[in-house]
């Protein structure tokens, strides 16, 4: 067993009205991404010590990225995606757990659809602008594989590159 390095994990976004057009893609510059589960719980007292009651199981993905001096297109869909209240989809990815065979070519990834329920862009004098942004999901998620582009892959390490020149 060993250890996975954060950047091995990416998360890949895409407004769900725009799935049967638009590939997934990930924020440019992404410093921090967090999935967390809570679950509230009723206590009642009885005679006998306390009850409790668990409530809803709720799900929050969180991510920071470095506001790009390019118009970063994803960032400003996930803004407008408050300002309309449209669902996203979400993959978290972890590149380190390839498919194998039904799935080859694909990693393990976990699926998840919800709505973007924060957005902040702070910009500091000392510091990078940055974006952060807060998904509110629905349900639990699903377990699956996802393909990954090369492309998307760069956004964790480089990809391997040949040493023969590349054109023009």
């Amino acid at each position: 067993m060993s250890a996975i390095q954060g950047k091995r994990i990416i998360y890949l976004y895409r407004i769900l009205k725009d799935a049967a057009t638009d590939d997934a893609t990930a924020l440019a510059f992404t410093t921090e991404n967090e999935r967390t589960k809570s679950r509230d719980a009723d206590t009642t007292e009885t005679k006998d010590g306390p009850i409790r009651t668990p409530g809803a199981l709720e799900t929050e993905i969180t991510a920071t990225a470095i506001f790009s001096s390019e118009s970063d297109e994803m960032i400003t869909k996930l803004e407008k995606a408050v300002d309309d209240s449209d669902k996203v989809e979400i993959w978290e990815v972890n590149l380190d757990n390839p498919g194998t065979s039904d799935n080859a070519g694909k990693f393990a990834a976990k699926y998840f659809q919800g709505y973007v329920t924060e957005f902040g862009l702070t910009s500091s004098a000392e510091d990078h602008a940055e974006a952060s942004l807060t998904f509110g999901i629905e349900g639990t998620g699903a377990d699956g594989y996802a393909t990954v582009s090369d492309e998307q892959q760069e956004i964790a390490s480089y990809v391997f590159a040949d040493t023969e020149k590349t054109g023009a």
